[in-house]
């Protein structure tokens, strides 16, 4: 199997509410070689309000974003669709893609109506190069140069690693130039640590890391908080309750018995601990995984292997004290809090069969057409990103009423806040912020994107006014 690598430029940080304005991605082959290549670009869409210091670090002026001559955001995420599907099965690697581009990825594919989790399905699996970074300069030092920060923290940004270890990077931030480095990278550590480059390799598919977690009696994970590397010796309690793909493993500090003697009271203290002793990995999502026997002194930090394969056989053998550990700290985690707002309810539920069939079909039909599709749609999610998508590529065929539903909806995230968006008054005001502090704007970027702002300010208060006049009388 093959690689993709992968990057996204956006308007912001924000899951479902940013919008990616720039894809790239490299295919190879088993042993990286490029064998192909493909990017594409967006013009911003109309509900969607960069944020200021996206601007800055793309080096995107508002100008480019607005340009007429780019695809619609709905065109750039059909060719992406496209290239990806032909380019299936493979296994797409990005930098710290697992939290970021994949999600930005995702969201943009379930707005425009397509099957979400492209790069999982279709014979296809995930790995962050980033994870695979940070592992190497733990496990392996000598295959990278890890630059330093001021107070001797290692760098991981892409752009800083790549120029320590003599890799072209002219253009960071920008897509192409990104994914170029990201296979650098993974070349070098490939070539250097091959044996961290088979275990990357191994643990990018789910079933893999699935069998692997629940088989072993006990292993190292590896977990990264502010450019650390952290290793935990710890046990598969069993699947997480609240997602299919979550494990919950524990930490091996203390004895088995010592915790069964606990009350329930006691217990739950001690799980609701900062940080807990139950650390959460997803199955797919790559987790930096190691088996016992494969520890290096470094990540064993002086505990007795012996010990802890023995605490980790107990505690599998113990299937109700196990079920014990998982339900009481079900009781004491937060609730997920599902989103108000459409954007962040990706995660509210599997489309269904009948309406997987009928946004396939919505593609390669007319907008009168699409109309009836959407309506016949049983997820209103779908409903509302498929009259969004009619309203900016087909609006004439909209009834009236449902065309004002659709640009209220719309407008209402330009100016209100409680609509979930980024505003167009909160970006001027981060804009005028960026212009008096000491940020660096080279390419005199705020100044344009100021009075671009000022003036749909402007526009989108004079339409409200207009459009909805009947209801605010």
């Amino acid at each position: 199997m093959g690689f993709v690598f992968f990057d996204t430029e956006t308007t912001g940080l924000r899951h479902g509410f940013d919008q990616i304005v720039h894809f790239a991605a490299i295919r190879t082959d088993n042993d990286l070689n490029e064998t192909d290549r493909f990017e594409v670009r967006s013009r911003l869409l109309p509900h969607v309000v960069p944020h200021p210091s996206a601007l800055l670090t793309n080096r995107l002026p508002i100008e480019r974003l607005t340009d007429s001559t780019l695809p619609s955001h709905y065109d750039m995420v059909r060719a992406v669709q496209r290239t990806l599907l032909t380019w299936s099965p493979s296994i797409f690697v990005g930098y710290n893609s697992i939290r970021f581009d994949e999600e930005m990825l995702r969201h943009a594919l379930f707005q425009t109506l397509h099957p979400a989790y492209l790069t999982s399905n279709n014979g296809n699996c995930r790995a962050d190069a980033l994870g695979l970074m940070m592992a190497a300069a733990t496990l392996s030092p000598a295959c990278l140069l890890v630059p330093l920060g001021p107070e001797g923290r290692p760098i991981f940004r892409l752009d800083h690693l790549a120029s320590a270890n003599d890799l072209t990077h002219d253009q960071a931030h920008d897509a192409m130039a990104d994914v170029a480095a990201t296979l650098g990278l993974c070349r070098l550590v490939r070539e250097r640590a091959p044996e961290l480059w088979q275990r990357f390799i191994r643990f990018s598919k789910k079933a893999t890391v699935g069998d692997f977690v629940e088989s072993e009696d006990g292993f190292f994970l590896t977990e990264f908080f502010s450019n650390q590397a952290y290793h935990a010796p710890v046990v598969c309690l069993g699947p997480d309750p609240d997602q299919p793909n979550g494990r919950l493993c524990l930490r091996l500090d203390v004895p088995p018995e010592e915790l069964a003697a606990m009350s329930d009271e006691a217990l739950q203290v001690y799980l609701a601990a900062k940080p807990s002793p139950v650390r959460r990995l997803r199955i797919n999502a790559s987790p930096t995984l190691t088996a016992f026997y494969d520890a290096p002194d470094l990540m064993l930090n002086g505990a007795d292997i012996d010990e802890l394969e023995d605490r980790a056989r107990r505690l599998k053998e113990d299937a109700a004290f196990r079920s014990r550990i998982i339900s009481l700290y079900a009781s004491v985690r937060e609730p997920y809090a599902p989103s108000l707002h459409v954007e962040g309810q990706i995660y509210d539920g599997f489309v269904g069969p009948d309406d997987q069939r009928r946004i396939a079909d919505f593609h390669d039909v007319s907008w009168s057409e699409a109309l009836s599709i959407v309506r016949d749609l049983d997820d209103e999610r779908l409903r509302i990103f498929g009259r969004r998508l009619i309203y900016f590529g087909g609006r004439s065929v909209l009834p009236n009423e449902l065309r004002l539903v659709v640009e209220r909806d719309l407008t209402d995230r330009l100016v209100d806040s409680a609509a979930g968006n980024f505003t167009l008054q909160q970006a001027l005001e981060e804009t005028e912020k960026l212009s008096n502090g000491d940020g660096v704007d080279a390419d005199g970027i705020l100044p344009g994107y100021r009075t671009y702002l000022i003036d749909r300010i402007s526009r989108v208060t004079e339409f409200r006014a207009k459009e909805f006049a009947a209801e605010i009388g």
